[in-house]
């Protein structure tokens, strides 16, 4: 049965990763649609752990109640009032671009929602940047992270959209304290095929990061074995690519292998996934209702070590 493929491993967020991100200063988090268990319950956690200052954004009334059902007395958190999900949203958005917040997260309400008010004009989180998610995956019991690449908000992203991918992997790696990240652009193969578009891109990708940031280092177009596995690399001849076996972060080619690599992390080998879209004037957070509450404090983890590594 193919279920006896799926890890029994129980996610765990990476204690040297909240340690990180309570050592600097705590973000204070808006929270669109806050008034339901899940967002105050990850809200909660997240104080406890010293890496988050939430801001509430709902029904004041359900966010209380379910604040009084965790018995947590939120008196000291701000709470702002919004109605639907368009209002939450914009709310939220809003307080991150008037330098209120510094952490936009999503709570209780649809994604479609909670990106339109988060790419508002109004709220004046836009920053001309391409706006691109980073999946920061952990294996149970370890630290070191791989970063993935748009797994969940470009659908065909485009080459300018890929580069603005390398950028942010980078971006986060150093954050994390990789000082030379090694990052591999995923294909079929390792070879540059015409007929494989993604091998011919991966090349093209390589080429240009190598040239944009001379102080990583970058392989492509590598397979999903040459990427994970250095036994892999050394049978192909590759045990001298300073990538293949050992990457740090992985740009896909588009959502749907983005997507099928970060579960397959998740479901088969048990991984933490933390993710945050990139590019706005604040991290965003996308928080899913089938996240489990290790993902759910990664996430903010590395939200907060984001807002502190740009000081």
């Amino acid at each position: 049965m193919i279920s006896h493929f799926l890890s029994r491993a129980t996610p765990d967020c990476p204690p040297a990763l909240v340690a990180q991100a309570a050592a600097g200063r705590v973000p204070r988090v808006a929270i669109a649609q806050a008034g339901t268990p899940q967002p105050i319950m990850a809200a909660k956690e997240a104080v406890e752990a010293g890496v988050m200052d939430p801001i509430f954004v709902g029904v004041r009334d359900a966010i209380l109640a379910e604040a009084d059902a965790l018995n947590w007395d939120i008196s000291c958190h701000r709470i702002e009032e919004a109605g639907d999900e368009a209002d939450a949203a914009l709310c939220a958005a809003s307080l991150c671009g008037a330098n209120e917040a510094d952490v936009l997260m999503k709570g209780h309400l649809h994604t479609d929602a909670f990106m339109k008010g988060a790419l508002a004009r109004a709220a004046g989180l836009r920053t001309g940047e391409r706006l691109v998610h980073v999946f920061h995956i952990t294996p149970p019991g370890h630290d070191a992270p791989v970063l993935v690449s748009d797994a969940a908000v470009n659908v065909m992203p485009d080459m300018k959209t890929r580069q603005a991918c390398v950028d942010a992997v980078i971006m986060l790696a150093r954050a994390r304290g990789i000082a030379e990240p090694c990052v591999a652009f995923l294909s079929a193969t390792e070879s540059v095929i015409q007929s494989v578009p993604s091998s011919v891109e991966a090349a093209e990708l390589c080429a240009w990061a190598k040239e944009a940031h001379a102080d990583a280092c970058f392989s492509g177009p590598l397979a999903l074995d040459l990427i994970l596995s250095a036994d892999s690399a050394a049978v192909k001849g590759l045990d001298n690519d300073p990538v293949a076996g050992r990457a740090d972060g992985i740009i896909v080619p588009d959502i749907v292998s983005g997507n099928a690599l970060f579960k397959a992390l998740v479901y088969l080998g048990g991984g933490c996934a933390a993710g945050v879209v990139m590019g706005a004037r604040v991290p965003v957070l996308l928080t899913s209702r089938a996240d489990p509450p290790a993902a759910r404090l990664a996430s903010i983890c590395v939200a907060a070590i984001l807002v502190n590594h740009h000081g």
